[in-house]
């Protein structure tokens, strides 16, 4: 075989997304003699890729539209037109479509597990009760009806192996979303002690009440009450124009509370460089059965940057950044802010420097581990 063709596809994922592209995807780009496709949401697509990755920003809707539905007719046409040798899909909604085309030409499919979708939609307040139900339905029926044909499956959180019925024994390995230095990354100064600096707060990623956005402003509110130097971006988007109109309402007339995207994406190089200019990064999730075995991937960043965090009770979270001195375990509804200063101030962080778990380096080796074991296999295309 001359040339291999990969192809990585999401429905509502964009083109330059942190996992699909700038982790999986470039990852696969070193692989000799391979064309890498990026299929996903409208979005910008990144100047600096390498030669041999292709983006095809095919999908545009409103998150409850027809036109949702009409982007699986788009996408078989994109495969027919491609003839990937392997598809990794990062989302349910495009495993049929990719099984169906697999099936006709000999291709292979890995199915790449970004999350829980079945716990999530039963779980998770974002779609009527009713419409939840039938959604979850269909998505454990699509999962359940492509496992056979999927090759292996790569697992975002080692709790999907627990959690998810359809996965067989040594079938699937667990790619976690480690941290992926930026080209220009060094290793920040350690250890780090905010004794006498402003305090300048970060939430970044989804804005969504179950990850804690107004636990962050509360946060912020209280602890900008004592110290009146204390700051708060929030910096992401948000799916739901009702959640964040509540939080532009919340935040209104608090200059030392700054909102960055909102309505719209943001790129992952912006959130990094706020982290970089950041000296205390929030994850102030609520207690949820679809977070509480997940690994947020912002910890990894927030690590990668020795920026100390506050970080909601949870053992998991707990164990991590206990190990590496990295932060502080709280109730944020409960703490006292007067005390949680205090313990800010005096707190030594990052003692033992920044640990070399949390990087994508041991993810990457998985990876193409697994695919190259999987292209050796004849394809017919």
């Amino acid at each position: 075989m001359s040339e291999t063709r990969i192809l990585l596809a999401s429905l509502l994922k964009p083109v330059n997304d942190t996992r699909m592209y700038e982790k999986l995807g470039l990852s696969l780009s070193k692989l000799s003699e391979t064309k890498i496709h990026i299929v996903g949401f409208q979005a910008p697509v990144p100047a600096d890729a390498p030669a041999n990755v292709y983006f095809h920003p095919i999908f545009q809707f409103k998150r409850l539209s027809i036109n949702r539905f009409r982007a699986q007719q788009k996408y078989a046409q994109l495969l027919h037109r491609l003839k990937p040798h392997l598809i990794i899909a990062c989302t349910h909604e495009l495993l049929l479509t990719s099984q169906r085309y697999c099936q006709q030409y000999g291709a292979k499919l890995i199915y790449d597990v970004q999350e829980n979708y079945t716990l999530n939609l039963t779980t998770q307040q974002n779609y009527p009760l009713l419409l939840r139900q039938l959604l979850a339905f269909g998505v454990a029926r699509a999962e359940k009806k492509a496992a056979e044909s999927i090759e292996h499956f790569l697992l975002a959180e080692e709790s999907y192996a627990h959690e998810l019925e359809f996965l067989e024994a040594g079938k699937y390995t667990v790619i976690g979303n480690k941290y992926k230095p930026a080209p220009n990354y060094t290793l920040p100064a350690t250890p780090v002690h905010l004794a006498h600096q402003p305090l300048r707060l970060l939430y970044s990623g989804t804005i969504a009440e179950v990850y804690g956005v107004f636990e962050a402003v509360s946060m912020a509110e209280r602890l900008h009450q004592l110290d009146p130097s204390t700051t708060l971006t929030i910096i992401g988007y948000s799916a739901r124009r009702h959640t964040l109109e509540q939080l532009q309402e919340r935040i209104k007339g608090k200059a030392y509370i700054k909102l960055v995207g909102g309505d719209k994406l943001v790129p992952h190089q912006q959130i990094l460089q706020r982290i970089k200019e950041s000296n205390l990064g929030l994850l102030p999730y609520r207690p949820h059965p679809s977070t509480e075995r997940c690994i947020p991937t912002k910890l990894y960043e927030y690590m990668a940057y020795a920026l100390p965090v506050l970080v909601q009770q949870n053992p998991l979270w707990q164990s991590i950044t206990k190990a590496a001195t990295a932060g502080l375990s709280i109730d944020f509804k409960q703490v006292s802010p007067e005390q949680l200063l205090t313990r800010i101030r005096q707190q030594r962080f990052y003692t033992s420097g920044i640990p070399p778990h949390i990087f994508w380096e041991e993810e990457e080796a998985k990876l193409l581990q697994i695919v190259k074991k999987t292209l050796i296999q004849e394809s017919k295309v």
